[in-house]
């Protein structure tokens, strides 16, 4: 304990020049953006709009990989339009075995507050969806139905005669509509319609005009987007979301590198001077906010009506 005590940082300093005055304690250096990232991240996990199921849903099969710092992820449930509503039935009852397969693992989430519940104890929230827009076969039953199963969006990739009638269905029932392949003129007419924010859980940034972003930040929805190895150009995209759309518009689809994770990004916003709170928007806030969103314009609706 001597030599502990010989270096308190209170101890008097008899060497120095001026006998009785005290060391000043060592500040400890600054942060560098990747531990200042990794420290956001485990607090502030991150919310995945695009998640592919295993090809194959054996019990057997591990997991899908996510990333270490992934809190929650939309499962998609796109199917090709030959296989429509069984395809898709089909991959719902895969994905509902394959997460009771792993309790300890992952957990189905229905709301966003089962979202933040699984994620509090530990797990990955899982959220059916999007839909392909083939598999709804043009029949708002077949959204009401899958709504009853759980699923939480639709990818609505073109603005058809049916679809101003689907999206008004889907904001009485909480659906988001995904706009993730659409083209700008259909994302410009499902904006006019919805009441609710949409999202696009895997967006192509430079496929979108700046007044469609100008848009879907009036809207209040989330251009999601890939994080691949190119993190510049990943950091570019985002900063043109941001800048055009507004830093509630920016999220995340999922990284093509689930080993590496997100930090590495995350430090490069830290560089171009990104405030932690548009950080944490990225990572789970615009995401949720969304799909609250949706949740309360239901509740609202329904109440509205019921009265």
């Amino acid at each position: 304990m001597a030599d502990l005590e010989d270096h308190h940082p209170f101890s008097v300093d008899h060497t120095g020049p001026a006998s009785g005055d005290l060391d000043s304690p060592e500040q400890p250096p600054p942060l560098d953006e990747f531990t200042r990232a990794q420290a956001l991240l485990a607090a502030q996990p991150v919310v995945e709009g695009h998640a592919d199921p295993p090809r194959a849903f054996d019990p057997e099969d591990l997991p899908p990989v996510r990333a270490a710092e992934t809190g929650a992820q939309l499962w998609s449930l796109g199917v090709h339009p030959a296989e429509g509503v069984v395809g898709t039935l089909r991959r719902i009852d895969g994905i509902r075995a394959l997460v009771a397969a792993y309790p300890e693992d992952l957990r189905l989430a229905h709301t966003t507050a089962e979202s933040a519940h699984a994620v509090n104890c530990g797990r990955t929230a899982v959220l059916l969806g999007p839909v392909s827009w083939s598999a709804l076969a043009g029949s708002v039953a077949a959204l009401r139905a899958y709504h009853a199963l759980g699923v939480r969006a639709v990818n609505l990739t073109r603005f058809d005669g049916f679809a101003r009638e689907a999206v008004r269905e889907m904001n009485r029932l909480g659906l988001v509509v995904d706009l993730s392949g659409a083209d700008p003129e259909s994302v410009r007419r499902t904006l006019a319609v919805t009441r609710a924010p949409v999202l696009l859980t895997r967006a192509e940034p430079e496929g979108l005009p700046d007044d469609v972003l100008g848009l879907l930040g009036e809207n209040g929805g989330v251009c999601m987007v890939p994080v691949t190895e190119d993190l510049s150009a990943t950091a570019d995209a985002l900063d043109r979301i941001r800048a055009l759309a507004g830093p509630h518009c920016v999220g995340i689809s999922h990284t093509t590198d689930p080993a590496t994770g997100y930090a590495p990004l995350f430090a490069e916003l830290l560089r171009r001077d990104w405030p932690a709170p548009d950080l944490v928007a990225l990572s789970h806030g615009n995401a949720t906010r969304t799909l609250r969103e949706a949740e309360f314009l239901s509740r609202t609706t329904r109440l509205r009506r019921a009265a």
